[in-house]
């Protein structure tokens, strides 16, 4: 049993209007047949297919005001309900409050000290890496998760020998805007391949992708319905070789934002969560809100 989880920050459920919503207008067959031939929209519900299992998932956690990543992302990655615990929903960054949550929860530290391997397969670009370094900036929910580990972040060398993917799958991005050189040249599909071959070397794997939360605060609908046609392009590559019975790949998010492109706010609305694999349904058994994936991948990895 192993588990692979691509974590799109800001999509929820949102109305079917293609006018403001992505995922009502974007062209994604691989994504409408893991969800029973659905949309991902507020009216899809929860589906059970062949494939998988499509859950319509709490981001709000009884707490008051919008979902924000801080604290959603570490309500994902500890199990418990941060935005509860420090009173509010607070992001983007975890502040210190949140930040000592996840130290002591941390999913990726608490799976390293049970004997199981937890890796962050996302790589980061050498200013950013210096800018943690030094303090200048914070990293996210899901990069003090992973650091709390005790493993490093994954380099830029590790990009060049594909031992990690960038947060927006392939390194064409870095190319472009960073001006980074001897960069592999590959696109959605075979970076869909890539995580599979990567996830096969850990007990549990996780990508991170932000473009989609960017989009969803100062982005256009065509960005919008382009990044989810990589995504499913990315999907297809994925899906052709993960094996059904060698683990579960889960698809999640922390808050709604990019499914409506009417505000530049984060929405209330519910984010989906998508499990593959033969035995979804004992991972979606119970599952109804962020807190939920932590506890669920204990379950399925440790028994």
């Amino acid at each position: 049993m192993r588990i692979l989880t691509l974590f799109l920050d800001g999509i929820g459920l949102g109305e079917d209007d293609p006018a403001v919503n992505p995922f009502a207008a974007a062209c994604t067959p691989v994504m409408r047949e893991l969800a029973n031939g659905h949309r991902w929209l507020a009216t899809t519900g929860r589906q059970q297919s062949a494939s998988a299992q499509f859950i319509p998932t709490d981001a709000r956690l009884g707490v008051a005001g919008r979902p924000q990543s801080g604290t959603g992302q570490a309500s994902l990655l500890t199990g418990l309900n941060a935005a509860k615990l420090i009173g509010r929903h607070y992001g983007p960054k975890p502040d210190a409050k949140t930040r000592a949550i996840i130290a002591e929860h941390s999913a990726f530290k608490r799976l390293t000290q049970r004997g199981k391997s937890a890796r962050l397969l996302t790589a980061y670009p050498p200013g950013l890496l210096a800018d943690f370094a030094r303090g200048k900036t914070l990293r996210s929910s899901v990069q003090q998760a992973a650091f709390e580990s005790g493993v490093p972040h994954f380099t830029i060398d590790d990009v060049v020998k594909r031992r990690a993917l960038t947060a927006e799958w392939t390194p064409d991005s870095w190319r472009r805007h960073l001006a980074i050189a001897g960069l592999p040249d590959y696109g959605p599909r075979e970076a869909g391949r890539l995580l599979v071959k990567l996830a096969r070397d850990y007990d549990f794997a996780f990508h991170s992708h932000w473009l989609t939360d960017r989009i969803g605060h100062r982005g256009t609908l065509e960005r919008g319905i382009r990044v989810l046609e990589r995504f499913d392009e990315l999907l297809a590559g994925l899906l052709e070789d993960w094996q059904q019975d060698e683990g579960l790949v889960v698809i999640i998010s922390d808050h709604g934002n990019m499914e409506d492109l009417s505000t530049r706010r984060h929405t209330f609305n519910d984010v989906p969560t998508v499990v593959i694999g033969a035995r979804a349904a004992e991972f979606a058994a119970g599952f109804r809100s962020l807190t939920d994936y932590a506890p669920a991948c204990d379950r399925m990895l440790f028994g």
